[in-house]
């Protein structure tokens, strides 16, 4: 198993591929889980090798939005499928990327700590600082979708997607949970604004 090589790949394929008015899944979107998941992975004690595993995931998770993004996820199997026995991976260690890839798909459901590693980290963002920032580059990409159409609508699905939301991992829940529970009050009170 190449990682190297195979994480030249699919960074090169994201930077040139990916479609400019993904504000949100973006290179640098990739490379936030990346660092989310190494550190939840770190926290959760993973070792080297399934490490390995989950950072190919990673790499991978979003690389079907450089075909569409209607099930992006299943066409980034696709694409993992395709490239990485070319790096030396396996059919066992591509079919344990591919079960983490789909994992992600919302609403996100995990089998086992690696997918539950990805899934924590795909949305680390919304138990941090950076929320709103982020959070706004999504309202952005899913205008462009033609899937919101103002800020009261995304504001009002912001509430049910943090209201069923919920952190997998032990890592996540200590780091991340009253944060995003603050976010969650915060939007409440906006949504509660559109009725007075």
């Amino acid at each position: 198993m190449d990682f190297n090589k195979a994480q030249d790949y699919i960074l090169n394929k994201i930077k040139s591929e990916l479609p400019n008015y993904l504000y949100y899944h973006s290179y640098n979107h990739v490379m936030d889980v990346l660092d989310a998941a190494m550190n939840f992975a770190n926290l959760e004690k993973v070792n080297d090798y399934d490490r390995m595993l989950l950072k190919t995931a990673v790499l991978y998770h979003d690389s079907g939005f450089t075909v569409q993004s209607k099930d992006h996820e299943a066409i980034g199997c696709d694409i993992a499928r395709e490239s990485l026995p070319d790096f030396g991976y396996s059919k066992d260690e591509i079919e344990r990327i591919c079960g983490m890839i789909m994992a992600t798909r919302i609403p996100q459901t995990p089998h086992d700590l690696l997918e539950e590693i990805i899934c924590d980290a795909d949305l680390d963002y919304l138990g941090r600082d950076d929320f709103w920032d982020i959070g706004n580059n999504l309202f952005k990409e899913l205008e462009i979708y033609g899937i919101l159409n103002d800020e009261k609508e995304w504001n009002k699905l912001q509430l049910k997607f943090l209201e069923i939301h919920h952190y997998f991992t032990a890592s996540a829940l200590n780091l991340r949970k009253s944060k995003k529970d603050q976010h969650l009050d915060k939007i409440r009170q906006i949504v509660k604004s559109y009725d007075n």
